[in-house]
């Protein structure tokens, strides 16, 4: 979230930067699967990454990174710390209930976040709020429903998502008529390589094989964590102060992605 605030102050248009982003490390990922000696994915392996693509990365992230820019990073962090809970709700629905003990790391975990973002402008725009709620709900019922989707092998999955929403992600730039009015800022082109290698091609791709090999409201506990890295990188990058009521959230927080690690698969 940091990164992505920087490469926006910078001079990155939202929908393109997300476009060259995922575009990028799409193409490095599928180049060096490919140098390999990779299968190509198969007709219906991209159209399962296509869905992926768009339900994770251009509903799911796409919607946060455009809200972002009138609410406030409090607000953000708030509302995607949802995404375990919707998404012990859609796997519930599609048969598979979380545990006792996921179920009170579920609660644990929001009450974690709630108080750590006391305080928080719920103020902005009605269209901004709108796409802020539907990430989450976007991001966890493609983690969830994608179990049943044809998609390809290994990393190959993640990098026919990130070029399906690539292409996405361009298409409405150009309709949207964004462009680069001018060179972004050193600290944004920083932010915009960040964003490439870390949180795509490691991140992304790691966030793939969890899906593959956990259950879902374990994998996306990395919803909860969020908030407590980006609250820590404030108080050692920006100076900002952490309060008594942010140590007990975040040790709340952690206790609660130790009882979903602890939970009965």
């Amino acid at each position: 979230y940091l990164a992505t605030r920087f490469a926006l102050g910078g001079g990155f248009p939202p929908l393109l930067m997300a476009a060259l982003r995922f575009g990028l490390a799409g193409a490095l990922l599928y180049g060096g699967l490919r140098f390999k000696g990779a299968p190509r994915p198969t007709a219906r392996q991209w159209g399962g990454g296509a869905v992926m693509g768009v339900l994770l990365l251009t509903l799911g992230n796409g919607s946060v990174v455009v809200a972002q820019q009138w609410v406030a990073s409090g607000m953000a962090a708030l509302v995607v710390g949802s995404v375990p809970l919707w998404a012990a709700l859609f796997s519930g629905l599609l048969g598979q209930w979380p545990g006792r003990a996921e179920r009170w790391g579920l609660a644990i975990g929001f009450c974690g976040i709630l108080v750590l973002n006391l305080g928080t402008d719920l103020r902005g725009s009605p269209w901004a709020l709108f796409a802020l709620l539907l990430g989450p709900v976007s991001w966890a019922f493609g983690s969830v429903w994608g179990r049943r989707l044809p998609l390809a092998p290994g990393l190959m999955s993640s990098a026919t998502q990130m070029l399906c929403a690539s292409g996405v992600f361009l298409l409405v730039s150009t309709v949207k008529g964004e462009h680069l009015a001018r060179l972004p800022t050193p600290r944004a082109l920083l932010a915009f390589v960040y964003l490439v290698t870390f949180g795509s091609l490691v991140a992304f791709s790691a966030y793939g094989y969890l899906l593959r090999h956990a259950r879902p409201s374990l994998a996306m506990s990395y919803a909860y964590v969020n908030p407590v890295v980006a609250v820590l990188l404030g108080a050692g990058l920006a100076g900002e102060s952490l309060s008594a009521a942010g140590l007990i959230a975040m040790s709340a927080i952690l206790g609660s992605v130790v009882l979903l690690t602890r939970a009965r698969t």
